[in-house]
């Protein structure tokens, strides 16, 4: 292997392993209780116009979560069909959660209440599980 393809290696190693780490997050059902009702203990409070915040208490306590707001990337197009043959339909598309480069993770919130996650790699989308 030349140094080139080394280097190439290892940061893709490093990039994959951090997404890996992000997928086992499990994040909050957004104000919803399991079944589906909206929970009166999440209140929005907005700080300034550019990031709102949401307070959810569930069994843990109080936890605040700031919103990610919603951003379009290149593979935004191939992640909605992707999520749609996973039977994921959303109205508000698949939004980039990491910044541009070569690998970029996207998020789609489904109708049904399910979130449908992919990482891009180079344009090459594949789901997370």
């Amino acid at each position: 292997m030349n140094r080139f393809s080394l280097i190439v290696a290892f940061c893709g190693t490093i990039c994959l392993s951090a997404c890996s780490s992000f997928s086992t997050i499990s994040l909050p059902s957004w104000g919803k209780n399991k079944s589906g009702v909206q929970d009166e203990t999440a209140q929005t409070k907005k700080g300034d116009a550019s990031d709102e915040h949401l307070t959810i208490r569930d069994e843990a306590g109080v936890v605040d979560v700031q919103k990610v707001p919603f951003r379009s990337g290149v593979s935004s197009a191939t992640v909605e069909r992707m999520a749609k043959q996973f039977g994921c339909i959303g109205s508000t598309g698949a939004g980039l959660l990491t910044e541009k480069g070569p690998v970029e993770v996207y998020r789609m919130q489904c109708d049904n209440g399910t979130t449908f996650m992919a990482q891009c790699e180079l344009r090459q989308c594949r789901p997370m599980r």
